[in-house]
């Protein structure tokens, strides 16, 4: 593992349909261990239920946001935390005009998706063109899709 610095304004950026994700700590700083995400949403579409094998945590910073997971929902708020475990069926609802909040994720495997849908689907791209990308790109991670919103 190696010393990693990260301030405000550092980390590479990365695009997804519903939010803008900040690299803050990649797996190459922790030997993948572990990566550290600040995820910024606006209020709007976002991915549907979906599945991933690997467990995150979200720690909001700012805004409200609900998340489905498992068929129940939590309100979070600033100061709030929740841990979803692998396999769960998850996904967010911004109840602000926008939410940031880290995302915490054991491997590298959360930042090997995102650098791959940011590949896929170029900033801007609309939601409907973006679910047309992403089934395919998703299976490649083990990452199962529900039904896009209309």
């Amino acid at each position: 593992m190696k010393t990693h610095l990260s301030t405000t304004g550092d980390g590479f950026e990365l695009n997804s349909p519903d939010a803008k994700i900040t690299v803050k700590v990649d797996a190459a700083h922790t030997d993948g261990a572990y990566e550290l995400f600040e995820v910024d949403a606006q209020r709007g579409p976002t991915m549907p239920p979906h599945r991933e094998p690997w467990a995150k945590t979200y720690y909001v910073l700012h805004g409200r946001m609900a998340v489905l997971v498992d068929g129940e929902v939590y309100d979070l708020g600033p100061g709030s935390s929740l841990a979803i475990p692998a396999g769960a069926l998850n996904t967010f609802t911004v109840h602000t005009p926008s939410v940031q909040f880290l995302a915490i994720s054991l491997t590298d495997a959360l930042g090997r998706f995102f650098h791959d849908v940011d590949q896929a689907v170029p900033a801007g791209t609309p939601l409907e063109e973006a679910a047309e990308r992403l089934p395919d790109l998703a299976a490649r991670h083990g990452v199962t899709l529900g039904e896009w919103p209309s």
